[in-house]
C-alpha cells in the first residue's frame, strides 16, 4: 500500500524519466484480505517484513498490525502541494473514501487534491472569508464547514452547497463536531459559547455557557452523549448535551487550549493541547491526566489520533514541527529520570502523570505553524496544512529505506545541503524537486486553478451586477478593480447608432485629421453638457488674474484636437490602454489557461516520456 510508482529503476536516476510519487495501497490490501487469518488461529501466513527492498511488495496496511503502532509512524515526506494563489491552509480533511484530500484556506476556498498522485483536481470559493473548521458526518453523506463570519454551510459529497445558516453572530467558529447518530452537531466560537444545532432543520437547540473566554475547540464523544471543549481561559470542560450542564472541569494547562479530541476507537482517552508547549492525555474513567506529552519547544497548535492505533498520537507545533508519540513507550531521553504510568503505581488516583517524549520527530516539516493534521482512512498517509501555504503528505518508510531520515525535513536545509541530500538554488524555488512537482501538479490537474469571479454590485444601483470589464481574471476571485465612489459615478457616453453620427463624414474627418486643419470643437452647452455658451460682448479681461470660470480655456488658447484613440476609448467608455479584461495599469496580470490535457499527453507521448494508452 505504500509502494511508490517509479518510472526509473534507480532512485537517483536523473535522466529523461522522473520518479512519480504515488501510493498504490490496493495490491497490499488485497494481499492482506486474501491471506489474513482470524486472531484465534494465531499468526498470519504472510512473511514478516525485513529491512530489505525486496519486501516492499509484502508491506501490510496498518490495520493488519494492531499491535505494532511503530510501523505506522509517517517518517517519510511524500509530496508538497501548492495552489497558484497561495493562502494559509487552515483545514485539511480526507474525504470518507480516501480518494481525495480537501483543504480549506484563509481565502475561503476549498481545494481538492488527488489522494494517490497528490496533484490538483479542482478549486471552489466556499466561503467569503477564512475557513476555520470542517467535519464530515459519520454516515459520510454530509460535510459542514464554518468560517470567520460565523456562517455554517452544508455540503453534499459532490460539494453542492444546499444550505447556509448563521451560527454565531460575527464571531469566528473554531470547532465543530457531529453527534454519533448525525442528528445534531455542536459548534465552538469566540463568543465563549457552545451551540447545539439540529442538523435536519438547521435550527439552534441550546446554548452552553460556562467558559470565561473564547471557546477554541469542541468534540463529541464517538459513542456517548458527552461533549468536551477547550477555551482561552485554560480550562477543559465536559458537558451533557441533553441538559447543557457542565459535568466537570479539567485543569492542568497553563495557557490557551488549541485542540481537544476524544480517542475515536474506544473513547476512553481524551487528548488536549495548548499554547503552554505541552499536550495532555486524560483518562475519562479516572477523570485525571495520565500522560504528559513533552518535546515541543513552542506552542502545540494541533493534534490527531491514528484511526487504528489507540496509542499513536501526532502533534503539530507553532514552529512547523510534527512529532509522533507512542503512549505505551515513554522514549525518555538520556540523563532523564523515567516515570511510570499511574496504572502501575500504588496510588493511581494521586500518582503523577507519566511523561512521554516523541518516538519520532520531523523538526522541519513546515516553515510556519501547523494548523491541521488528518490521517487517511486507511491510516497510511498523514496530511498536514500550515500557515506557510503548503499542504504536505507523509507516510511510513519502506523496508530498507534510510535516506528519508536525513532529508531537509528532519535535519534542516543547511545540514541536508552539506550531506548532499538537498540542493539549494537561488531564485523563486529553493528546491528543484518542489518546482518540478508544482509543474507536474498543474499538468496533471483536471482543470485550471482559476476561480470564477465574484458578482459585485454597482454602487447605488441594487440588482445591477458589475460589468465583466472589471474582472481581473485571477484565481482568487475576490480582487477587483476599484469602482468610483457612488457620489462621483457617471456613465460613459452612449455608443453611436449603427448608422453613424448624423452629419458626420468619415472621409472628410480623415483628411482634416491628416492635414492638421481640424477646426476647434463647437461650443458646448447643448442638452446640458459642459458649460453654457458665452453671452455676446463677453470680456474675459474684467476677471481678476486666475479667476477664469471653471471649464473655460484661457484667453486665446484653442483646445487641441481629440486624438482618434481618445475618441474611440471615450465612445466605448474605456480608459487609455484598457480592455475588457482589466489589463490596464495597476490591474492584476491575467493568467492564461492551462493547455488541454489530451493535447499535452499526446505531445509527451511523441517525445517518448509516457507509454501509449493500452
Amino acid at each position: 500500500m505504500d509502494r511508490d510508482f517509479q518510472n526509473a529503476h534507480d532512485r537517483n536516476f536523473d535522466g529523461g524519466y522522473r520518479r512519480q510519487t504515488g501510493k498504490n495501497y490496493g495490491s497490499s490490501m488485497v494481499q492482506w484480505m486474501r491471506n489474513r487469518e482470524p486472531r484465534y488461529k494465531g499468526t498470519s501466513k504472510i512473511e514478516m517484513e525485513r529491512p530489505s527492498q525486496s519486501y516492499i511488495a509484502d508491506m501490510l496496511p496498518p490495520i493488519a498490525k494492531p499491535h505494532k503502532p511503530a510501523d505506522a509512524i509517517p517518517a517519510k515526506h511524500l509530496h508538497s502541494s501548492l495552489n497558484k494563489a497561495r493562502h494559509a491552509v487552515n483545514v485539511v480533511k480526507w474525504t470518507p473514501e480516501g480518494r481525495r484530500l480537501l483543504t480549506g484556506s484563509y481565502s475561503g476556498e476549498f481545494t481538492l487534491w488527488n489522494g494517490t498522485a497528490f496533484n490538483f483536481e479542482t478549486i471552489m470559493q466556499a466561503h467569503d472569508v477564512a475557513i476555520r473548521t470542517a467535519v464530515y458526518s459519520h454516515n459520510e453523506d454530509w460535510l459542514i464547514s464554518a468560517c470567520n463570519d460565523g456562517v455554517i454551510k452544508y455540503w453534499q459529497p459532490n460539494f453542492n452547497n444546499v444550505k447556509a445558516i448563521q451560527g454565531h453572530d460575527d464571531h469566528p467558529i473554531r470547532g465543530m463536531a457531529f453527534s454519533p447518530n448525525d442528528t445534531k452537531f455542536v459548534t465552538a466560537s469566540d463568543d465563549a459559547t457552545l451551540k447545539i444545532f439540529d442538523f435536519a432543520g438547521g435550527v439552534e437547540e441550546s446554548t452552553l455557557t460556562g467558559h470565561n473566554w473564547d471557546a477554541k475547540s469542541v468534540d463529541w464523544h464517538p459513542s456517548k452523549g458527552l461533549l468536551v471543549s477547550g477555551s482561552k481561559d485554560h480550562q477543559v470542560k465536559l458537558w451533557d448535551p441533553r441538559t447543557g450542564r457542565c459535568l466537570t472541569t479539567l485543569h492542568g494547562h497553563k495557557n490557551t487550549l488549541t485542540r481537544t479530541l476524544f480517542e475515536p476507537l474506544r473513547g476512553q482517552l481524551l487528548a488536549t493541547c495548548g499554547r503552554d508547549s505541552v499536550a495532555r492525555i486524560f483518562d475519562l474513567r479516572m477523570m485525571r491526566d495520565i500522560c504528559l506529552i513533552r518535546g515541543h519547544e513552542k506552542e502545540v497548535s494541533t493534534l490527531t489520533w491514528h484511526p487504528f492505533h489507540t496509542c499513536l498520537l501526532s502533534t503539530g507545533g507553532n514552529d512547523g514541527s510534527i512529532f509522533h508519540y507512542l503512549l505505551n513507550e515513554p522514549n525518555t531521553p538520556p540523563n532523564t529520570s523515567t516515570s511510570i504510568p499511574p496504572y502501575d503505581s500504588a496510588d493511581p488516583v494521586n500518582a503523577p502523570a507519566q511523561t512521554v517524549y516523541p518516538a519520532h520527530r520531523v523538526q522541519h516539516a513546515h516553515d510556519a505553524p501547523v494548523w491541521s493534521l488528518d490521517w487517511h482512512p486507511l491510516g497510511h498517509i498523514l496530511a498536514s496544512g500550515s500557515n506557510d501555504r503548503v499542504t504536505r503528505f507523509w507516510t511510513r518508510a519502506r523496508p530498507g529505506e534510510t535516506d528519508c531520515f536525513n532529508d531537509r525535513w528532519h535535519i534542516g536545509e543547511a545540514a541536508a545541503e552539506s550531506q548532499g541530500t538537498w540542493q539549494k538554488r537561488a531564485g523563486g524555488f529553493s528546491n528543484r524537486e518542489e518546482e518540478e512537482q508544482e509543474m507536474e501538479d498543474e499538468a496533471n490537474g483536471l482543470i485550471d486553478q482559476t476561480m470564477p469571479s465574484k458578482q459585485s454590485i454597482l454602487p447605488g444601483l441594487p440588482g445591477l451586477t458589475q460589468p465583466s470589464s472589471f474582472n481581473d481574471g485571477t484565481s482568487v476571485g475576490g480582487a477587483q478593480k476599484p469602482l468610483p465612489p457612488s457620489g462621483d459615478f457617471s456613465f460613459p457616453p452612449p455608443i453611436p447608432p449603427p448608422g453613424g453620427i448624423p452629419g458626420f463624414d468619415p472621409e472628410r474627418f480623415a483628411e482634416l485629421l491628416a492635414s492638421g486643419k481640424l477646426p476647434p470643437p463647437p461650443p458646448l452647452g447643448a442638452h446640458g453638457q459642459g458649460p453654457p455658451p458665452l453671452p455676446p460682448n463677453f470680456d474675459f479681461s474684467k476677471f481678476p488674474p486666475g479667476m477664469i470660470p471653471p471649464g473655460f480655456p484661457p484667453v486665446g488658447v484653442i483646445p487641441p484636437p481629440m486624438p482618434p484613440s481618445a475618441l474611440v476609448n471615450g465612445l466605448l467608455g474605456l480608459g487609455p490602454g484598457e480592455s475588457g479584461g482589466g489589463g490596464g495599469a495597476g490591474s492584476v496580470r491575467r493568467r492564461g489557461p492551462l493547455p488541454s490535457q489530451q493535447e499535452s499527453l499526446r505531445e509527451e507521448q511523441k517525445r517518448g516520456k509516457y507509454r501509449p494508452v493500452r
